[in-house]
């Protein structure tokens, strides 16, 4: 009952918080339509242009000393009543923080019992979104050239220029800003942890000297961020080797469970190798998927190999026949796929930090101009698309749109309810029908269908006899849990259905 209190007061309170932007944009840890790919694009898209610009960029990865312990709960509070909350919320939220014991239990012997007097209680949804609160306020002290990206606790900031003094000087600035506030928050950055990486093409170049508390930051070819590493050079072939190194030590569980005499049979080891290792491989895809295609190349064995032996086929077997086989595309096609759903999304969020960057073309002609240098995914993306999608108009998604206290209830109408399709006529079915749409004639009637077989599955809608959508996808597993069709607001006899 405590866990669906606190997810009742979470959604009501992070609602508020979209509805009145209250949460950077920049943060995307934990928030509706938002990923831990929106950061890594935002820097692989700042590499890029900085690349093509033939400008330095310099970033710093911070870490935070035990983040979630150290969070101040009285700053939390303050934050709250500053954000104009009152009544029984701040309230609820400070008897929630307050008087919190622990102890530690080591076998059968248990530890004295101890008052945590800071931080907030890890395990608890209501916890990550009090501590965004609290974290919200340190992407303002940072000066204007500086980009910023924040998952959570994972702050990561960049500057890039052609002059590496400038470069300097106002990252060390942003550090000077981000360690006073931090002093005032009660936050402390790890100094082990914190490290930079300057990113450029050129083989000799200076590199800057920054300090953070009067400790020299420590400067690194490569950094693994959010699961994926940057080098220095962004080929991403450490990421490569890493991801691919990874998958192949995963590629064991197949064997084990492809044996012939006892083994799983194929829809099984399908499922086993898109949620364990395949998984692997689309993260992160968009932004990794940039590089040259001869070092994308050296994950496709580890998808060739894990579909030879979901499927059982010789090593002589046709890569293509593998794909028709298991219904399953080439690494590719998949990372186009991802990148394009990526990249819809995005546009179709109204305050997303990458939309703006997306909808700039100004870097259109210095891409033709160098194409050496491979451009954001923006425009990766726009070179893939046909000409009919460049001026595609998308709908903006509006995710907090009804308050969670308000409860949507749908009536609809089911004249067929108590008639069975083999036991009745048509003509009936028609008829009613028929009477249906005279007694509700001032409605717009749509005309929906949907049906399934073991590999695949498909629906359609018909509006106004001009608009007709369908959507249809293989699929190698069980389907006994998709619904055969969808409700439709006006419901037409099957016969009429079948042939709209």
């Amino acid at each position: 009952m405590c866990n669906l209190l606190e997810k009742i007061v979470n959604a009501r309170l992070m609602y508020i918080l979209e509805k009145n932007g209250s949460i950077s944009p920049f943060q995307s840890g934990f928030r509706k339509g938002r990923c831990t790919v929106d950061n890594l694009i935002l820097l692989e898209g700042a590499i890029r242009t900085a690349f093509l610009r033939r400008h330095h960029l310099v970033s710093i990865f911070f870490d935070i000393e035990k983040a979630y312990d150290r969070a101040w709960r009285y700053g939390i509070l303050k934050d709250l009543f500053d954000l104009d909350f009152r009544g029984n919320l701040p309230t609820f939220i400070q008897e929630f923080l307050k008087q919190r014991y622990f102890r530690v239990r080591l076998g059968n012997t248990y530890s004295d019992v101890y008052c945590q007097e800071a931080g907030v209680p890890q395990g608890s949804v209501l916890s990550v979104t009090l501590f965004i609160l609290k974290i919200n306020s340190i992407l303002s002290v940072l000066p204007s050239s500086i980009q910023k990206s924040l998952y959570v606790d994972d702050l990561q900031i960049s500057c890039s220029g052609r002059d590496m003094r400038f470069v300097e000087r106002q990252l060390q600035t942003a550090v000077n800003n981000m360690v006073t506030w931090s002093n005032h928050n009660g936050f402390t950055f790890s100094t082990q942890k914190t490290f930079g990486v300057h990113f450029c093409r050129r083989l000799l170049h200076p590199d800057p000297e920054l300090f953070i508390q009067d400790t020299p930051l420590t400067l690194k070819d490569e950094c693994k961020f959010l699961g994926v590493v940057f080098d220095k050079r962004l080929t991403f072939v450490p990421h490569i080797a890493y991801l691919r190194k990874t998958c192949l030590k995963s590629l064991n569980i197949l064997r084990t469970l492809s044996n012939t005499s006892w083994g799983a049979d194929r829809a099984c080891l399908l499922r086993v190798y898109r949620s364990v290792i395949r998984s692997k491989l689309d993260y992160g895809c968009a932004a990794y998927g940039s590089t040259r295609p001869s070092y994308l190349a050296r994950l496709n064995y580890v998808h060739h190999q894990a579909l030879r032996l979901c499927s059982g086929a010789f090593r002589t077997s046709p890569i293509k026949s593998l794909y028709v086989e298991n219904f399953e595309p080439s690494l590719t096609r998949r990372r186009q796929m991802l990148s394009f759903c990526f990249y819809f999304r995005v546009l179709s969020h109204e305050n997303h930090p990458l939309r703006e960057a997306f909808l700039d073309l100004n870097m259109t002609r210095l891409c033709n101009n160098r194409p050496s240098c491979i451009p954001p995914l923006g425009l990766r993306i726009r070179k893939l698309l046909p000409n009919d999608f460049q001026t595609i108009a998308i709908y903006n998604s509006n995710l907090f749109g009804t308050p969670p206290w308000i409860v949507n209830n749908i009536s609809f109408l089911n004249p067929f309810k108590n008639l069975l399709k083999s036991e009745t006529c048509s003509d009936i079915f028609r008829s009613i029908f028929y009477s249906h749409r005279h007694r509700f004639s001032d409605y717009l009637p749509i005309y929906t269908d949907g049906s399934k077989s073991t590999t695949a599955a498909g629906c359609a809608f018909v509006c106004q006899n001009d608009i007709c959508v369908a959507l249809e996808y293989n699929m190698s597993e069980d389907l006994e849990d998709t619904p055969q069709n969808i409700c439709p607001t006006t419901l037409p006899p099957p016969s009429t259905a079948r042939k709209r």
